[in-house]
């Protein structure tokens, strides 16, 4: 089988979900990172959307995280989702639940405005309620064997830690099942080796460029 190739953007969230994957599995695996504010001709005539990440396997192209995901788990053991059908298709649907979150993360670093960064602290917390209710089991998602379902929402984590790290912004301290979790996951090596060197730096340098309000305020 020919090694895997992962083409994104060194602080995109979706393709560290796709890292995590590779490395829990032991994959041999290459990555490029593109910029994607000025992608490169030959990357928009590989991808049908124009967004990260796509993963290139031999002449085959996949765009779209949870399908590269879903790729990747059913291709190289060990499987990672649940065997059973309906819990199957229920991480499924919470793996989507998790999707739009990262767009709250990428909301708050946009805002340059108090109203602007409280409103998506606000819609980030209320989809943090929703996921709180799902949380009932430990240490993982599932229990006892972690899935896809947690390295779905592992790079969220890894935001949510760096804004309170960076920015005083807390967003879990009144979930302490959320936090739990997260702490288990923020400390499993392969999370921690799917971010890139320099990552809080960038992430900082990209919201001071941008003047977020979040950081200008706790500067």
């Amino acid at each position: 089988m020919s090694k895997p190739k992962l083409i994104s953007f060194k602080l995109c969230p979706y393709v560290q979900r796709s890292v995590i994957l590779l490395k829990e599995k032991g994959v041999d695996y290459d990555i490029e990172y593109i910029d994607v504010y000025d992608p490169p001709e030959w990357f928009l005539a590989l991808s049908p959307t124009g967004k990260v990440p796509i993963l290139q396997v031999e002449d085959t192209v996949l765009f779209e995280s949870a399908v590269i995901s879903e790729y990747l788990d059913e291709v190289y053991a060990p499987a990672l989702h649940p065997a059973d059908p309906i819990k199957k298709a229920q991480n499924r649907a919470w793996m989507e639940f998790t999707s739009p979150m990262y767009m709250d993360t990428f909301n708050i670093m946009m805002a340059k405005d108090k109203e602007s960064s409280d409103a998506a602290i606000k819609a980030l917390i209320k989809n943090l309620e929703g996921l709180d209710k799902a949380m009932v089991n430990t240490p993982w998602f599932n229990g006892e064997a972690l899935s896809l379902m947690d390295i779905s929402a592992a790079p969220l984590f890894t935001r949510l830690a760096f804004y309170k790290k960076h920015c005083h912004l807390n967003v879990l301290e009144n979930f302490p099942k959320l936090k739990t979790w997260s702490d288990e996951l923020l400390a499993r090596q392969s999370i921690k080796e799917s971010k890139v060197d320099g990552f809080d730096d960038m992430l900082l340098m990209r919201m001071g460029k941008i003047g977020t309000y979040i950081h200008t305020a706790n500067s």
